[in-house]
């Protein structure tokens, strides 16, 4: 079949959008960027990534809630023989992590097979809240919380604004809320204003918080649950 009607019958994105997605060159073959929409593919044996992510047809739609430990990384597998996030999965269907967890952070990890909710969900412009919980070694000064407020410059670019509220004193615990994925963003901020953090762990993905769901665990989103993430 053509290659934009894999990407929609994917759920990746309308047929229109899919051509732009390969003009754009986010897409691959096998490996090799894509740019022709005309391209021919083969569902049972090709494999096709956007923006390096592999998506898949399929009729059955996956959703998972899972409380990630640390000590784990957030891919399917590792060169170095790491334990993977999926190592807590017990299902048939494959399903890939929307977003990331650092191995050392624990804490709400959403996975599922809907190619095109993952891809609504981790791109920057839905600006997605996520809240941690950072354990720090000092509480931050009210010049630090504002300058934490108005955005922190990273790698040469300003952070967007975020939230923090003073959540616990003995020990210090800060919540934090974002709505970017930059790498180890929270750590880096958090750095900048002087706090070294010392244990991490995101509560919540928009409204979706963990409550009672032990680490290690995981379970299925609830219809409701997931029409408000496909409402984002």
């Amino acid at each position: 079949m053509r290659l934009q009607k894999f990407l929609a019958m994917a759920e990746v994105a309308s047929r229109r959008k899919s051509e732009e997605l390969i003009f754009s060159g986010r897409v691959s073959v096998n490996g090799r960027v894509v740019t022709e929409a005309g391209t021919k593919v083969d569902s049972a044996s090709d494999t096709v990534c956007v923006d390096g992510r592999k998506v898949d047809i399929c009729d059955k739609k996956i959703y998972i809630m899972l409380h990630k430990p640390t000590g784990c990384i957030t891919t399917a597998n590792d060169q170095f023989g790491r334990r993977s996030v999926m190592d807590y999965i017990d299902i048939e269907e494959r399903i890939y992590p929307v977003g990331r967890l650092d191995y050392d952070t624990s804490g709400l990890l959403l996975l599922t097979n809907d190619g095109e909710l993952t891809y609504r969900l981790t791109h920057p412009k839905h600006n997605i809240d996520k809240t941690y919980i950072a354990t720090v070694d000092r509480e931050p000064a009210e010049a630090d919380i504002k300058r934490f407020s108005e955005g922190i410059m990273l790698d040469g670019r300003r952070t967007a604004p975020a939230r923090i509220d003073i959540a616990d004193k003995n020990p210090v615990k800060l919540e934090i809320t974002i709505h970017e994925g930059r790498n180890r963003q929270v750590r880096k901020m958090c750095e900048a204003i002087g706090c070294r953090v010392l244990r991490l762990e995101r509560i919540a993905v928009g409204e979706l918080t963990l409550g009672s769901l032990k680490k290690g665990k995981y379970r299925h989103l609830t219809e409701k649950e997931v029409a408000y993430l496909k409402e984002l």
